[in-house]
């Protein structure tokens, strides 16, 4: 072979008259068609006029025409695999290369990029489902699509769009933001976007505080349980009353299984599950209201859309004159707050609904005014 089958061109694919540059490739003719490219450079023409006669140019010309003397002397096929191994080039590395080079270039790098980190990650269906809704209210916002459009100004605007045309309050637009900015975190650290725009002054949001929760009392929880219903807003009664007295949210009370879930300790049957929502583990009491509405139903509870049983709720709150919203999470909300109300200890509380930190415990169990009352009268007889 000789040396005419390692040359050298320049603008191959015609860039210059696009972006001003063009590669400087070093073009390797194995035989039978097949050739090898590798980009050495990048200059516009005025700089190609210089560097086409540069030293630097013509080591890496005689370079590779001793590679390929060296693999003829040895009599080893001449392919692009055998010379990538003679040259000490990575094929993997390549391939992540001209991945990110693609990305990068995609009209939807950024949210290609999420959409392939959330395919690598184990998470339960709800966080995978909030990871969705962001990204759906991203394509709608349609101005953080690329790499190029990841910039402080724009998640800036994002914001203003949650909370505007979307009219998300503002602990919803945190979660979104708590979503979007994992994400902008990785592509920083992969060099894919200058800097994470959450890490600078404009894009540091305020948290806002949720509506304060309204738990249903003892006395309400009594007069829905005896409340006469139809025979569907019975069933539905009948999941929120489990759910109140056992503390389940309403997914892991779909999910409940009486056989694998449950043990008895001392005459008190427990449930011992892991959450849906956050895989982790709790163990809290069937109490005797929500173990007749397991005898009830041969231990197999109904099994109903959370978006259905919301439904029927808002007609049990009418018929039975109960003064508050009625959804299924203020089943499990007014849970804790009975708990509490009989002195059960906070960490106790987190540990029958699954919470890792008792701070969120405290979001849903306030403290009711009757408790305080109590303590505040033992408290004054014993005041010397």
């Amino acid at each position: 072979m000789n040396k005419n089958c390692v040359t050298v061109i320049y603008d191959r694919k015609k860039e210059v008259s696009k972006v001003g540059r063009g590669k400087v490739e070093i073009r390797i003719y194995l035989g039978n068609g097949v050739r090898k490219y590798v980009t050495v450079n990048t200059c516009n023409p005025f700089e190609w006029k210089d560097y086409e006669h540069s030293d630097e140019l013509r080591t890496q010309l005689v370079i590779y025409r001793e590679v390929i003397n060296s693999m003829i002397k040895r009599d080893e096929e001449l392919t692009i695999d055998n010379l990538d191994m003679h040259l000490g080039i990575d094929k993997t590395k390549q391939k992540e290369k001209r991945e990110a080079m693609r990305l990068k270039s995609s009209r939807t790098g950024f949210l290609d990029f999420m959409t392939e980190r959330i395919s690598k990650e184990t998470m339960g269906p709800a966080t995978l489902q909030r990871k969705r809704i962001t990204m759906d209210a991203m394509r709608r916002f349609d101005r953080l699509n690329r790499f190029s459009d990841i910039t402080p100004n724009n998640v800036k605007a994002f914001d203003e769009f949650l909370k505007t045309e979307c009219s998300r309050t503002l602990p919803t637009v945190h979660n979104y933001h708590k979503v979007l900015k994992m994400y902008t975190k990785q592509a920083a650290l992969f060099g894919y976007i200058p800097i994470d725009p959450y890490d600078t002054p404009l894009c540091k949001f305020k948290r806002g505080r949720y509506n304060e929760r309204r738990p249903l009392t003892e006395e309400e929880l009594i007069k829905i349980r005896e409340c006469k219903l139809r025979e569907k807003e019975s069933r539905v009664r009948d999941l929120f009353v489990f759910c109140a007295y056992t503390g389940l949210a309403f997914i892991d009370c779909q999910k409940f299984d009486y056989e694998s879930m449950t043990e008895t300790i001392n005459g008190q049957t427990f449930i011992d599950g892991k959450r849906v929502k956050t895989d982790c583990n709790f163990f809290t009491p069937i109490l005797p209201p929500a173990m007749e509405v397991l005898k009830k139903y041969n231990y197999k509870l109904p099994h109903i859309s959370n978006q259905k049983a919301n439904d029927y709720l808002h007609l049990i709150e009418v018929s039975c004159e109960i003064h508050k919203p009625l959804t299924t999470h203020v089943a499990r909300h007014s849970f804790a707050t009975l708990a509490l109300s009989y002195d059960i200890p906070i960490e106790d509380v987190a540990r029958m609904m699954g919470h890792t930190n008792i701070k969120t415990t405290q979001i849903y169990a306030k403290i009711l005014k009757s408790t305080i009352e109590r303590h505040a009268v033992n408290l004054a007889s014993l005041i010397k």
